[in-house]
């Protein structure tokens, strides 16, 4: 279990160490976070988001990139990127209303004409009618 442990600890400097020998990074150190998982750990790139299963075979460890899971997620912040843009290009285009989505004034007015018409229509019946007590 200590040679598992000190092979981890190697695997997750090197990366870093190499990375970091032609110019050397403060922003480096801690690149790489761990995390156990069945009969090995979960690599995650903190800079790329990249990640990558990784197993201890022995006196090795292999290490296989997850990258479906990646380009899933990034395909899904894609399209909600440029539906967002639409929405906005649309907003901005008029094709809601003001700025915030809200009627114009156009609008309000016309509402309001014919909430007026229908509200005289409706009194006119009430009066022309007969009720119970006008028969």
């Amino acid at each position: 279990m200590k040679s598992a442990f000190a092979l981890l600890v190697l695997l997750a400097a090197a990366p870093v160490s190499t990375a970091s020998a032609a110019e050397p990074d403060a922003t480096e150190n801690g690149r790489y976070a761990m995390t156990p998982a069945p009969d090995g750990f979960l690599r995650l790139d903190t800079r790329t988001g990249a990640t990558a299963l990784c197993k201890i075979n022995g006196s090795s460890v292999s290490c296989r990139a997850a990258a479906e899971e990646s380009r899933a997620l990034n395909e899904e912040i894609d399209r909600l990127a440029r539906e967002n843009a639409d929405l906005k290009g649309k907003l901005a285009a008029g094709q809601g209303g003001s700025k915030y989505g809200l009627p114009s004034d156009e609008e309000i007015d016309k509402a309001l004409t014919i909430g007026e018409r229908f509200m005289k229509r409706m009194m006119k019946i009430l009066r022309d009618e007969p009720g119970p007590g006008n028969l």
